[in-house]
């Protein structure tokens, strides 16, 4: 089952200046990926107005068509190994589309991920089935396109199966219902195996990490602060991923700005 709840690129682009304007530490990244939101929705715009079929070869014109501008804007903010790899999908459709087909398929670097979200959240939206997109990998894969969860939405018992918990895909943004306890990335389902950390200061995210598989995610928890939107609020939550790192722990998916 597919949660109901959803943030629009709106929402997100609006919480991402609301939280560069008050916090100061994660204010670079905050605006930069604010930044990149924006081009991610005007890419998501210009692929609402096109037809898709799922499947990526085919769809390969309209996704190239809507990323151009947004990879040559994109250009202009990202640190020089991201736009080394950004100028050769630019100038090159071979490099483009082996690229994003291997991507979809299998592993994404950022390039290629900033790509693809928007056209993955417009599948989504259009509950449109990826083809040949990867096979769910556990039970905490995404029902919808097979991804691994980025983050962890708590919420109030009685939404959806998952007695408050949902998990939010990395690619293509469907949340849907998790159990509380059990790690997202191996399983695991002893309490005593799985921790949490919060931060002064930020007792609205933890970090939910497993002894078990030493990964660990981030969770956003809407019922202490109900305007969160976690995909964005979590990115202001460095010192929870520096934790976690110092603890030997490993994220499950990072986010777009490598957090």
């Amino acid at each position: 089952m597919i949660s109901e709840m959803k943030y629009s690129w709106d929402r997100r682009i609006e919480r991402a200046h609301q939280l560069a304007a008050t916090n100061e530490d994660a204010r670079p990244l905050l605006t930069t990926y604010g930044r990149l939101l924006e081009l991610q929705r005007d890419a998501a715009l210009a692929l609402a107005r096109v037809s898709l079929t799922g499947g990526i070869e085919q769809d390969l014109h309209a996704i190239r068509s809507a990323a151009h501008p947004m990879l040559t804007e994109a250009a202009t903010i990202c640190p020089l190994p991201v736009v080394t790899d950004i100028m050769r999908l630019l100038h090159s459709d071979t490099a483009f589309a082996a690229s994003l087909v291997q991507a979809w398929t299998d592993t994404t670097g950022f390039t290629e991920r900033f790509v693809l979200q928007p056209y993955a959240e417009e599948l989504a939206a259009r509950t449109l089935a990826p083809s040949i997109r990867r096979a769910m990998r556990s039970r905490s894969s995404c029902p919808f396109c097979g991804g691994s969860p980025q983050l962890s939405i708590l919420h109030a018992d009685g939404v959806g199966d998952g007695g408050g918990r949902s998990l939010q895909c990395a690619m293509c943004s469907t949340i849907w219902p998790s159990r509380r306890v059990v790690c997202a990335n191996c399983g695991e389902e002893d309490e005593h195996r799985l921790a949490y950390y919060i931060a002064t200061g930020l007792d609205y995210v933890r970090v939910d990490a497993c002894d078990t598989c030493r990964h660990y995610l981030k969770a956003v928890d809407v019922t202490r602060l109900g305007h969160a939107v976690p995909v964005v609020d979590e990115i202001a939550a460095t010192p929870l991923d520096l934790w976690a790192v110092q603890h030997g722990y490993c994220k499950v998916e990072l986010s777009l700005v490598g957090t």
